[in-house]
């Protein structure tokens, strides 16, 4: 049975647009209660990023969740990754996250996490799909779930990610600039920094529900980027909106992708003995992490894009480590999923622990030029069914040779196909991938 409303991480769309409403959020609350809901003392959180739609849909959620006997905590803004946390140690039956990510206000999605703090097998979002298609019916109003706030729900998940270093590691003397992109991580972020002893300073930390990924945060760092160098701080620490990408800008102020950070934590890792199977990438993963990798004796598998599948992949190599260039970073020995401030500890407990700087760290690796264009199209597309386009594809592979690699994709989350070219020579990689989106434009219907 293929998912109707399920991407490659929960379901996400425009605010307004199907199924991105107020009613199919109450029709999709009752139907996650029937599948996850048991009744008695069984609890699903809830917890949403900084977007202002997250207010309507969170009650929508509520009412069919209540509606299908299942009790709710309600947790408010709070990172994706601490919905995974809070799940598991609390011993809740599931956890919804409100959000859309990296993506602007006008968007929003849902996103689940198992009893086990992990992202939902395909079979349980099937179920999930099943109990949509039926008609809403309300428990007895003695079965009625019940509602509540969790008030300690930023304090637990800031414990936790303290815990994830050494007691004894101090970031005294550090000065941080921290993008928390006015989203989820804006009241978690700083504190945790100035407990371990840094300096910091905030910027993206004062969300109004419509600013939230606008020009900054992970997916925009240009502004952390003056900052860090105006401010001269030793480093800057971006999140995305919902708190489970990570990217940094080294003192210099030239940015450390996902890639890079995933390089120094592997090594790291390596160094001090914890570092278990293959380091999983993606499809996605620049080369130069994959030969970085093997000069340290590690190997690299890759996954398809997507943070689930890197974790699928970790699970099945039994890795301790698999990131994206994105900056979703996995440590399967601390987390249950990426984390955009577990990862950003790891980063800084190798800074304290070595007494290198972050622009030091990232030397061992050397990346391949690689270059993305995101083509907007009406719907999804199924690219391999266009002769024009893999055509073009193959010529671009010949093209490059061993010295390079093609990928064609079209967006799990997002109405895009992406075009990704890398090799040794930036001229060469450009003009390459401009000449590939161009056959993909022409092929597509405007």
């Amino acid at each position: 049975m293929k998912k109707t409303y399920f991407g490659t991480d929960g379901i996400r769309g425009r605010v307004g647009d199907h199924p991105i409403t107020p009613d199919f959020m109450l029709q999709l609350g009752w139907a996650v209660g029937r599948i996850f809901g048991g009744g008695g003392d069984s609890t699903i959180l809830v917890g949403k990023d900084t977007r202002i739609s997250g207010y309507m849909f969170e009650s929508a959620l509520e009412a069919g969740l209540t509606a299908s006997g299942t009790n709710i905590c309600l947790l408010g803004p709070m990172p994706t990754p601490s919905i995974a946390y809070l799940t598991r140690s609390l011993r809740a039956r599931a956890g919804i996250v409100i959000s859309a990510s990296h993506n602007p206000y006008y968007d929003n999605g849902i996103k689940f996490f198992s009893a086990e703090g992990t992202k939902l097998a395909d079979e349980t979002e099937l179920a999930i799909e099943r109990e949509l298609s039926r008609e809403i019916s309300t428990v007895l109003s003695s079965e009625l779930g019940k509602a509540k706030r969790l008030t300690d729900a930023a304090e637990r998940y800031i414990r936790f990610v303290i815990r994830s270093v050494p007691s004894e590691m101090n970031c005294s003397g550090m000065k941080i600039v921290v993008d928390c992109a006015n989203g989820a991580t804006y009241h978690i972020a700083p504190q945790v920094f100035q407990e371990l002893g840094a300096e910091v300073v905030c910027i993206g930390c004062d969300p109004d529900g419509l600013n939230i990924n606008q020009d900054c945060g992970a997916t925009s760092p240009a502004v952390l980027q003056e900052v860090v160098v105006s401010e001269s701080a030793d480093l800057g620490i971006a999140f995305d909106g919902d708190g489970d990408r990570v990217i940094m800008v080294d003192h210099s102020g030239d940015v450390v992708d996902g890639d890079e950070l995933l390089y120094i934590i592997a090594k790291s890792h390596l160094d001090a003995g914890c570092l278990k199977g293959p380091v999983i990438g993606t499809l996605m993963t620049n080369l130069g992490l994959e030969q970085a990798l093997t000069r340290l004796g590690v190997e690299m598998r890759r996954a398809a894009v997507g943070d689930r599948y890197v974790m699928e992949l970790i699970e099945k190599n039994r890795s301790s480590l698999g990131g994206e260039g994105s900056g979703h970073i996995i440590c399967n020995d601390l987390a249950t999923t990426g984390d955009g401030m577990v990862a950003s500890l790891q980063v800084l407990q190798e800074i304290w622990r070595t007494g290198k700087n972050l622009h030091g760290l990232r030397q061992g690796m050397v990346k391949f030029p690689q270059t993305l264009i995101n083509i907007r199209v009406r719907e999804r597309v199924e690219l391999d069914q266009y002769d024009s386009i893999q055509q073009a594809k193959t010529e671009v592979e010949n093209l490059l040779g061993r010295d390079g690699r093609v990928l064609l994709r079209s967006s799990g989350t997002e109405r895009l196909v992406r075009v990704m070219v890398e090799g040794k020579e930036r001229s060469i990689v450009d003009q390459l991938a401009n000449q590939l989106a161009d056959a993909v434009k022409d092929a597509l219907p405007a």
